[in-house]
């Protein structure tokens, strides 16, 4: 009897672990959290309202516009998203999806009540209150206005913290315009909303034509010292903020005062996975939202 060994299962821990696709309680930094709306944005764009279950965990979730989240299904998987909503929301997240893979197709149907994990915040943010007092050109072009949403909302409830607002949007085609209820809601806080699109349609009574054609409009009409107190966020495609940090910066408006975010460059969110480095920078670290003046010099950023 004393000369008795008692086993002790040194794989336990292990075997949990090889579970944790399957058991969102073993999760890492995941949050618990439920779907409690899906609307329709475009024929594959949906907005996805997740709430963090636990009330206290909800309230204590704090994130900076132009940050992003991990969302995992288990058994599925998981990818990085931009929070599109409001930071004052807190755990009450809506993330602006585009139906592109196996995951985001599994995802398009889900309907509300089904319960995923959340990771995050991950990355930087936009320096919101860096901008206070000055002027705020915000722009985006096709699903570049997801990541922009959170910083309009900023703006919408500290207005009186902004001079001039301008929003610039820009799309393919009429069909692929988002948030389109929101624009009125928009122009009532007194924003300049500019939207144009590269092809119209017969409904289209709007502009046609690139972004940068909108922003040669407004800059006509501005005089010298507007640009010297102006702030710009600028998401979309590398090509199109690549031209419009371009003409920003040959109206003096410093590289320094113009934020991008990388978004396309997230991945796992913590550096670990070493695929969305560029150059010698991890841009889940040190980014998504970079000022002009470090992409620039980043090697092959865009």
């Amino acid at each position: 009897m004393g000369n008795k060994i008692t086993f002790t299962d040194v794989m336990a821990d292990q075997k949990l672990h090889q579970q944790r696709r399957h058991d969102l309680s073993a999760f890492e930094r995941t949050f618990k959290a439920e779907i409690t709306a899906v609307h329709k944005l475009t024929e594959v764009e949906n907005l996805f309202r997740i709430q963090i279950i636990d009330p206290e965990d909800r309230n204590n979730f704090t994130f900076q516009p132009g940050q992003f989240v991990i969302l995992e299904l288990p058994g599925i998987g998981e990818a990085p998203f931009s929070i599109s909503s409001s930071a004052s929301r807190h755990g009450d997240l809506e993330l602006c999806i585009r139906r592109v893979g196996s995951l985001t197709n599994f995802l398009f149907r889900l309907d509300r009540g089904t319960h995923v994990g959340i990771r995050g915040p991950f990355g930087t943010g936009f320096p919101m209150e860096q901008m206070h007092g000055e002027n705020i050109l915000l722009i985006a072009g096709g699903l570049g206005l997801a990541p922009l949403r959170s910083p309009i909302a900023y703006v919408q409830e500290n207005r009186n913290q902004f001079n001039n607002v301008d929003i610039i949007y820009g799309t393919k085609d009429p069909s692929q315009l988002l948030f389109t209820y929101q624009y009125d809601m928009w122009r009532a806080d007194d924003v300049n909303l500019h939207i144009i699109v590269e092809k119209g349609d017969l409904s289209w009574k709007g502009p046609v034509g690139m972004i940068t054609k909108v922003l040669q409009d407004i800059f006509g009409h501005r005089e010298t010292d507007y640009f010297q107190k102006t702030y710009a966020i600028v998401c979309g495609p590398p090509v199109m903020f690549k031209f419009v940090c371009k003409m920003l910066n040959e109206r003096d408006i410093p590289m320094e005062k113009m934020f991008v975010s990388l978004e396309r460059k997230m991945q796992c969110g913590m550096g670990k996975c070493c695929r969305c480095n560029v150059g010698s920078t991890y841009t889940c670290v040190k980014g998504p939202v970079f000022d002009y003046w470090s992409v620039m010099n980043m090697k092959e950023a865009i």
